[in-house]
This record gives C-alpha cells, sequence and structure tokens, in this order.
C-alpha cells in the first residue's frame, strides 16, 4: 500500500517551527493578514500564547517583560506599525534587551495604497538607527535559515533583530470595490 507524500510545509508553517524550536512562548500581534497563518498556528499551539494588541509598541513592552521573567516573546507587525514602536525601541536599546521582530511589508512590490509606501522606504532606516539589525526574506527557500539565524541572534546573542518579510513573498494585497 503506497501513500502521497506529505505535501512541503508552506514557509509561514517553517517560520512557526523556527519559533517553536526556539521556545517562544509569547507571540504577540496586531491582526495582518500577512501574518494570519503564523496567529492561526499560535492560537492552536498549547504551548505557546498568542497575544492580540491594539498597537503595536505594546508588543515591544511585552517582549521586553517576557524575556524578564523568563520567556521569549516575539512581535508580529506589519512595517507601518514600525512607526508606531520608535520611542518603545528606546527600551530594547538603552536595557540591551533581546528582541525579535517579525515584519510584512506593504508599501512595496504591486501595493495598491499609496499611504504604505513612505513607511516602507524607511522602515529598515528606522530600525537600523534604534539598534535594531535587519534581516530580509524575499524568497520562500530562504524562510527558516534566515529566522533560525535572527532568532539565534536575539535570544542566543542578545541582539534586537528585525525580520522583514517582503511584500512579493507574502503576495501584495488587491483592492477591489
Amino acid at each position: 500500500m503506497s501513500t502521497a507524500p506529505s505535501p512541503a510545509p508552506s514557509w509561514p508553517d517553517e517560520l512557526f517551527g523556527v519559533l517553536q524550536d526556539f521556545d517562544v512562548r509569547q507571540l504577540a500581534y496586531v491582526p495582518d493578514s500577512g501574518h494570519a497563518q503564523l496567529i492561526r498556528r499560535a492560537h492552536q499551539d498549547e504551548r505557546m500564547t498568542a497575544i492580540s494588541l491594539t498597537t503595536e509598541e505594546e508588543g515591544v513592552a511585552l517582549a521586553a517583560g517576557a524575556w524578564l521573567g523568563g520567556q521569549r516573546a516575539a512581535l508580529l507587525m506589519q512595517s507601518s506599525g514600525v512607526g508606531n514602536c520608535v520611542n518603545m525601541f528606546s527600551l530594547l536599546r538603552a536595557c540591551k534587551l533581546p528582541f525579535l521582530t517579525l515584519v510584512t511589508m506593504r508599501g512595496e512590490w504591486g501595493e495598491f495604497n499609496p499611504w504604505q509606501i513612505p513607511m516602507a522606504s524607511a522602515t529598515e532606516p528606522v530600525l537600523r538607527a534604534m539598534g535594531i539589525e535587519v534581516q530580509r526574506i524575499e524568497q520562500p527557500d530562504e524562510a527558516a535559515d534566515v529566522l533560525r539565524h535572527a532568532a539565534s541572534m536575539a535570544y542566543d546573542g542578545g541582539a534586537a533583530m528585525a525580520v522583514l518579510l517582503s511584500q512579493r513573498l507574502i503576495g501584495a494585497k488587491i483592492f477591489k470595490l
């Protein structure tokens, strides 16, 4: 009796697996369709607490508190949310806390909303200016490796890390009337 091979995991599933491998226990997020699969997986995982936020900067404080309380957290946000976090990023820098965020990019490839473009071009420079190292995922086959590298730098090396998920990777949103 032969069985069909199981399908290869999708890149969001691979990212979730990396978060599990690094024992991330708290996953904070502002709802975003680019992170929908990660958010669903976090809600289904008994070892992980998924925390919906009202604004992204709450996630920076949550990640700091989780670390101080002996747990690992990660923050999921959209590129437009990076601008909301600048003041809170100073907490990471001043206290030298490890930090990991996954940022879905808007305002890039195929963007329909011109309001997303300015923050898209500012996201990486803003993160770097606040002392956060930036890695970028462009292709599905590099997703797990890039996140594994960033998570190791954050949780094992004490760095503040951001992983940008390109709009080409997550897919351009389409607006229809």
